[in-house]
């Protein structure tokens, strides 16, 4: 399926794009994000299940178990506080 994927903040700068587009057989946030982080280089740098990521399906900030749909936008970011 095709899936729409965005990248803020340290991640955007790290992987060095915003966006992309991208065809994948993974059907929810983990799986995704296990293959996003099988590419290797900053993508496993900054992905990695041990590095606090934030993620969001079609703008709904949600965990690893959501599942992905046809078209979705998955967006990618570091945690964010406030003050």
């Amino acid at each position: 399926m095709k899936v729409n994927l965005k990248y803020f903040a340290s991640i955007r700068e790290a992987i060095g794009q915003g966006s992309e587009s991208v065809n994948t057989p993974a059907t929810t946030l983990k799986a995704l994000r296990d293959e996003l982080i099988a590419r290797g280089g900053a993508y496993a740098e900054v992905l990695a299940h041990g590095r606090a990521v934030r993620m969001a399906l079609n703008q709904d900030v949600c965990d690893e178990s959501a599942v992905l749909t046809e078209g979705c936008e998955v967006a990618f970011f570091p945690p964010v506080t406030g003050g």
